[in-house]
């Protein structure tokens, strides 16, 4: 099982969460965050002054998936996540270890 860890522009979550339903994804937990990447945040003119926002809005996605499932997934997010501009975002793959159901207290076995 692996833990797919996408961080993305917020205007792209809705195209990005019905593909993924489209393709049988369900399972995720999304989160609001801040966040920046190389380009160190932006720059706005409010009322004829500069001001820098060091620190962006972005949409965290969490899904746990199969390991045969990863690569669909992480392909369904760069096909309907990308804008081709800075500040797309990134996607991150970790490992899992184990899964517990907190309602049944039992482990979660593996899917082949």
């Amino acid at each position: 099982m692996k833990m797919v860890c996408a961080v993305i522009r917020p205007e792209m979550f809705g195209s990005v969460k019905a593909a993924l339903e489209a393709d049988g994804v369900y399972g995720m937990t999304v989160t609001e965050v801040m966040g920046r990447g190389a380009q160190r945040g932006i720059a706005l003119k409010f009322r004829g002054k500069v001001m820098p926002v060091e620190l962006i809005p972005k949409v965290k996605i969490e899904m746990v998936v199969s390991d045969a499932d990863v690569e669909k997934v992480i392909g369904i997010i760069r096909a309907n996540g990308r804008t081709g501009k800075p500040g797309d975002g990134r996607i991150f793959v970790l490992s899992v270890e184990s899964i517990y159901r907190v309602r049944t207290d039992q482990e979660e076995a593996e899917e082949a």
